[in-house]
Order: C-alpha cells, then sequence, then structure tokens
C-alpha cells in the first residue's frame, strides 16, 4: 500500500499543500483558500491519491490561520504533525535553489515529514482550555492597554499638575480615577472644596471619600500657577479616567469569566493547592498545557516545553554549557517562574530551597528558575497520579 506525506506551508488567507510518495516524487502541488469547502476538496484529492494507503499531514504553522484547517483534519481522522516554522527556514538551506516560494516551503515540510521520526502529533485541546487560552489571551491585552493607559495619564497630570499625579496609585484602586473624571485641575478642587467634594466622591460609592478629598485639595492648595495647555490637558485627563474605569470593570467581568471556566477542569483544584499558584496563573498554566499530558511523555519533557530544562551547548574541548532552549511555551515559562517566585517568600520549604541554591552561588533569578524547575517535577506527579500538594508526601517534597 503506498504511503503519502502532505505538506502545508499555512498562511491566512490561503495555504499550499504539496503531496509527496516515499521516492519524494509529487503527486499534488496546489494552493487552496483558507474555507471549509476548499479544504474538504483537498482532503478528498489527498485521500484519493493515497488510495487508502497511510497518509500523514505536516505543517508549520500551530495557530492563528491553521485553526480552521486543523479542526477539519481532526474531524475527519487525519493525523497532523507541527513542524515549527524556525525548522523549516533551516532545513531549506539543504534543498536546491535559493528561490522563496509557498510551494517550495509546502515540499520542505512534506519531505521533513517522511524523513523524520520526532515530529509532534498536533492534537486539538478540549473547550475548557481552548476557552481558558482566549480569555486569558484577551486579559494580557486589556492588561497591556491598563498600564500603557495609566502611563498616559501620569505624563499628562505630570505636565500641568504634578502635585496630584504623585498624590496617588492610580492602578491600585478606582477612588482617583473616579476624581479624575471631575476635578482635573487645582482650581477646580479649591473651587469645590473638601466638603462638597467628599460629598459627591461618597454618592459615587467611594472608599474613604474625605481622605481622598483631603489629599487632593493639599496637592491643588501647593499649586497656585497654571500651566500653559491645562485645559486641553484636563480634558484628556477625564476621558483617559473614564476609559480606564470602563476598561477595569471589563477586566473583571473578564475574571469572573475565567475563574468560572477553572472551576470546571479537572487539573484547578490541584494546582490551586500549591503554594505561589492562583487563579491567574493558574489560568495561564492550564491553557498552555492543557488536560492530555501524554503528550510530555516524562516531566523533563513538560519542564523542556515551560523553557525550563537547560539545553546543552558542548563543542570540542568545552563542556558543561548550557543555555535557554528557544523553543518553549512563554506564557507557561512566565507562569511557573511567577509562581516560583511567590513560593520563594511565603512558603517555607520553597524558601528553604531557594535559600540553599543560593549558598550554592546561585543568582536570585538561577535560583528562581532553579525552583521552578523542581516544582515541574513536582506538578508533573500531582497531575500524574491525582493528588493534591502535600509536602509530606515523597514524591511531591521539593526537598527529595
Amino acid at each position: 500500500m503506498p504511503q503519502l506525506w502532505a505538506g502545508i506551508d499555512a498562511g491566512k488567507t490561503h495555504h499550499h499543500c504539496v503531496v509527496i510518495d516515499e521516492d519524494g516524487k509529487r503527486h499534488i502541488s496546489r494552493r487552496f483558500a483558507n474555507t471549509e469547502a476548499d479544504i474538504l476538496t483537498l482532503l478528498g484529492d489527498v485521500a484519493e491519491a493515497a488510495d487508502g494507503g497511510q497518509l500523514l499531514w505536516a505543517t508549520d504553522l500551530n495557530h492563528g490561520g491553521a485553526g480552521l484547517m486543523k479542526s477539519v483534519l481532526a474531524d475527519h481522522g487525519q493525523t497532523l504533525c507541527y513542524i515549527p516554522g524556525r525548522v523549516v527556514a533551516h532545513a531549506s538551506h539543504a534543498y536546491r535553489g535559493e528561490a522563496k516560494t509557498d510551494a517550495k516551503d509546502a515540499a520542505i515540510i512534506a519531505d521533513q515529514a517522511r524523513v523524520r521520526r520526532d515530529l509532534e502529533v498536533l492534537r486539538l485541546p478540549d473547550d475548557i482550555t481552548a476557552e481558558l487560552k482566549i480569555l486569558s489571551n484577551r486579559r494580557a491585552d486589556l492588561v497591556q492597554d491598563r498600564t500603557r493607559i495609566i502611563n498616559r495619564l501620569r505624563a499628562l497630570l505630570l505636565h500641568y499638575f504634578p502635585g496630584l499625579e504623585g498624590a496617588f496609585d492610580y492602578a491600585a484602586t478606582k477612588g482617583p480615577l473616579i476624581l479624575l473624571t471631575r476635578y482635573q485641575t487645582a482650581a477646580a478642587i479649591r473651587a469645590s472644596g473638601q466638603v462638597r467634594m467628599t460629598g459627591w466622591l461618597r454618592k459615587q460609592g467611594v472608599r474613604l471619600p474625605a481622605q481622598l478629598a483631603a489629599k487632593a485639595l493639599e496637592a491643588a492648595n501647593a499649586q497656585l500657577t497654571v500651566v500653559h495647555g491645562e485645559a486641553a490637558a484636563a480634558a484628556l485627563v477625564a476621558k483617559i479616567a473614564a476609559d480606564l474605569l470602563h476598561l477595569r470593570e471589563e477586566l473583571l467581568q473578564l475574571d469572573g469569566q475565567i475563574e468560572a471556566r477553572l472551576a470546571e477542569h479537572p487539573f484547578s483544584q490541584q494546582l490551586l493547592s500549591i503554594p505561589g499558584f492562583g487563579k491567574r496563573l493558574v489560568a495561564d498554566f492550564l491553557a498552555s498545557t492543557g488536560t492530555d499530558l501524554t503528550m510530555f511523555g516524562t516531566s523533563a519533557r513538560f519542564a523542556s516545553f515551560a523553557g525550563l530544562a537547560p539545553a546543552p551547548r558542548d563543542s570540542g574541548k568545552i563542556n558543561g554549557n548550557h543555555h535557554r532552549p528557544r523553543r518553549f511555551d512563554r506564557r507557561l515559562m512566565n507562569a511557573c517562574f511567577l509562581s516560583a517566585f511567590i513560593a520563594s517568600t511565603n512558603c517555607p520549604v520553597s524558601a528553604a530551597y531557594y535559600d540553599r541554591k543560593r549558598r550554592e552561588g546561585k543568582t536570585h533569578k538561577q535560583a528562581i528558575i532553579s525552583l521552578a524547575r523542581r516544582r515541574m517535577n513536582v506538578i508533573w506527579a500531582m497531575l500524574r497520579d491525582g493528588t493534591i500538594f502535600d509536602n509530606g508526601h515523597p514524591q511531591l517534597s521539593l526537598t527529595t
């Protein structure tokens, strides 16, 4: 029975597929649209060319524009492997010619799938994991937007009213933002007075309105000079403050959605029992790993996927040289690193492990990474055995 390999160079609106046999001969080379109808047509033509024989698909994209294609192939029982684009780019130097086309890339992907035996099979995530990934990505975008907007707000206040800029933490509480929606200048604060300002803030539901008003009035009394451009800057400050309040509400709603989906995940309670892991970090962790750990095989590969297992770089007389792997999930690494950092300050066992690594000569960052790497073994054992974190358990202890 013949065996065929189908390589797909994925794009946004169109993909290119090249199908080769065991001798490298091309049977199909076609550009097709990223629509269900075209994907199904290609699938039928490739299946007809395989004539009942074995068929393996491979692509260089595992997210974004490849989502529909992955789902269609999975629904029809097709095996799809992933070859990173960086690997394809390096492999292209070994093939004849310097041209760069979608057809050539698709042929290289198919040929790499034919000769290699270490490719990972793409697996579609379950619904909870897929939703957590989408919601976590959205939350990360909103947090970045909030940071950018707050910096812009502070820059404007620093220009014409530096006393008010330094009086409050606009990222931590919403009271100062509510204040800015009505009072943006020193003159307006002085004209209102503390009593009227306190009453208005109380009606808006601000916590400790009298203290907030007193602090704002103190800043206003310290500046009598009107800076040029104050009126335009004050109008922008009021608009930005309103935008930040809306963004704050959207983040709270999104956090509620994430927590609701997180409660349905089978691994959530186990991860929440680990020191240093809160709901936000657990959501990021599960969005990267899902519920199927068999794809990793071992705890070492699990740690490598998180970028916590150093890759050797030995050459000639140089031995023991290691570096961070280039291919890893940055969201997962960030969740593991932050959770280890938090645990090193409030978990006695993690703190003891961290201190031991510092005494061995490691820097702060190296000690945290070492702790995060050790915790990956613990997490692997917990998820594998379905247990809750317990430092007394020989397999779940950081001290062993």
